[in-house]
């Protein structure tokens, strides 16, 4: 056990990881909130010694606890201050209005790497510690992608946090959550032929874009536009570009209104994913997808491009962003952590949708809680394949193991 561990960290460092640059701590400097918070509370900016920009307001009348937020994406661009923190405030000014302190980081880069963003949260909560001291209270909330961060955050360091909230979490992991996107990433080629065109460069659509293109968000726009009409009414689309349409969305379940940020998804985050941290492995696949809800599944599940993941891409990927489950803490995915925490009492679905109006009468967005709803499976979404129903994810045995060994992971 101990040598494949060591062979599997020698492995990592030499093929994913270069020196991350040091940074001097720069404690927090005062800067203006967003007007959203400006009213109740005073907000500083500044960068940890891993060059992460980070964000935070502390309430004038400051109940005592801290919520840790992670941010969802991963935004590609390297950040160059503290704006996509700034607006992270804005977004989630609910917190601070109602008395918590708050703190968020940009992270150090942009692209994909949880682990990094999970160092990186961390790093934003001490930098708040030092600078106000620790509070009663510590909650992580992550949305979205920053869902699978936060939760991580909570695995990782198991006694820091008192609380999670994950709003639209990503907690499938990078090595099932992207199934969906693997498969509108072929289906979209199959029907549509232009990304790439016959003329252009060829690779392997798991690459989601090769690594020297120069193609925009707005070309990839065009492309859609192009094949599906997406941009134009129904009445002006080509019998054509209505029938591509109508069918990459039946086999995808993708709907309409995101089916251009999806696919950007699976261009350009996918190129950071292969290209840029797991040095042009493949972790996707496809094998054993069964496409259907088209107006000819047989011919799509001739036609469409079939690949299968670099066990140890798939690994690495794994490794970094899935989750054990193994969290003791109070994790809620919607309200009533505060509660939970303070109280041991642990809420119900019906308890959660009672206490909505009482909330609504402050903020007035309405109450949309169904407290009947249940979750379908996975794999009643998403297509089920071949490799990976068997492992899932990162077996506790393996996580422990591997957390002693430095240098394993996302590239930072």
């Amino acid at each position: 056990m101990s040598r494949l561990v060591a062979l599997a960290g020698l492995a990592l460092a030499g093929t994913l990881l270069s020196p991350a640059p040091s940074y001097a701590d720069s404690p927090p400097t005062p800067t203006a909130c967003p007007a959203s918070v400006a009213e109740v509370a005073d907000c500083w900016t500044g960068q940890d010694a891993n060059g992460a920009f980070y964000a935070i307001a502390v309430p004038h009348d400051w109940n005592g606890d801290l919520v840790v937020h992670s941010h969802g994406g991963p935004d590609l661009d390297d950040p160059t201050d503290a704006s996509r923190s700034l607006d992270d405030l804005d977004r989630w000014a609910v917190m601070p209005r109602e008395g918590y302190a708050w703190v968020g980081s940009a992270y150090r880069r942009g692209g994909f790497g949880t682990r990094m963003a999970v160092a990186d949260t961390e790093g934003a909560r001490l930098a708040f510690e030092a600078a106000f001291g620790e509070p009663e209270r510590t909650f992580a909330h992550g949305q979205s992608w920053g869902g699978d961060v936060a939760a991580k955050l909570v695995e990782v360091h198991p006694t820091t946090y008192d609380g999670v909230l994950l709003t639209n979490g990503v907690l499938a992991g990078a090595s099932r959550g992207y199934d969906y996107r693997v498969d509108l990433r072929v289906v979209y080629q199959y029907y549509c032929g232009n990304h790439p065109r016959p003329s252009e460069p060829q690779y392997p659509l798991w690459q989601g874009l090769r690594a020297d293109s120069t193609m925009t968000s707005t070309g990839l726009r065009a492309r859609l536009q192009e094949c599906t009409g997406i941009e134009s009414a129904p009445a002006d689309r080509t019998p054509l570009q209505q029938r591509n349409l109508d069918d990459i969305l039946a086999v995808t379940k993708v709907p309409e209104r995101t089916l251009s940020s999806h696919l950007s998804f699976a261009t350009f985050t996918f190129r950071d994913i292969v290209h840029d941290r797991l040095g042009g492995r493949n972790p996707f696949s496809n094998l054993g997808v069964r496409y259907s809800g088209s107006h000819d599944d047989r011919a799509l599940n001739r036609g469409v491009e079939r690949f299968v993941a670099h066990p140890r891409a798939r690994r690495d990927l794994m490794w970094d962003s899935d989750l054990t489950g193994a969290v003791s803490i109070p994790t809620l995915d919607l309200h009533a952590l505060d509660t939970w925490v303070t109280t041991g009492e642990k809420p119900t679905p019906a308890s959660v949708a009672a206490s909505c109006p009482d909330y609504d009468a402050t903020y007035a967005t309405g109450c949309f809680i169904d407290p009947a709803f249940t979750p379908a499976s996975y794999d009643s979404r998403v297509n089920a394949r071949l490799l990976g129903r068997h492992w899932p994810t990162m077996p506790a045995w393996l996580e422990r193991a591997w957390s002693h060994v430095p240098g394993i992971g996302i590239a930072p």
